[in-house]
């Protein structure tokens, strides 16, 4: 029986009691009083050993509770290392591509530019040979023509 009834039995006891004539005191049956008490007595150890075990759940409810939080907390702080960690990491390769498309584009000026010089000199060379051609093209046609001028002169 739950104690708060057995409080209200007690109460309701006592408030329906006969009045001793002439003072404000009231005659209890004895019996009935004690029989309340010893089921207070009874009942109250069960509620007690109730309320310690809902404490204790509740105190075990809130270790695992505390546990989760903790490994939630614990997880969330190594992913937030792996994704720092994998972030840099595409830092590092983004700054190596860069670097890597700078040599190729400074590497790619380099041999254009040798290129471009090569392909100048050997035009320079050849100018140099054609005018060299002309020249004794000319000079072979200026023969030509001195050889014809002595025969018809």
């Amino acid at each position: 029986m739950d104690v708060l009834v057995l409080i209200d039995k007690l109460d309701d006891q006592i408030h329906n009691s006969k009045r001793v004539p002439l003072t404000d005191e009231v005659r209890v049956d004895r019996e009935e009083i004690y029989d309340v008490l010893d089921q207070m007595r009874a009942t109250i150890p069960e509620e007690i050993k109730q309320a310690r075990w809902i404490v204790k759940e509740r105190q075990e409810m809130l270790a695992e509770a505390k546990r989760e939080a903790e490994r939630v907390v614990k997880e969330a702080r190594e992913r937030q290392t792996r994704l720092v960690s994998e972030q840099e990491v595409i830092k590092q390769a983004e700054r190596q591509a860069e670097d890597i498309i700078e040599d190729a584009r400074a590497r790619e000026r380099e041999i254009r530019l040798g290129a471009e010089d090569y392909a100048d000199d050997i035009l320079n060379t050849l100018e140099v040979n054609l005018q060299k051609f002309t020249a004794a093209v000319q000079r072979g046609r200026d023969r030509l023509q001195g050889r014809e001028e002595a025969e018809v002169g």
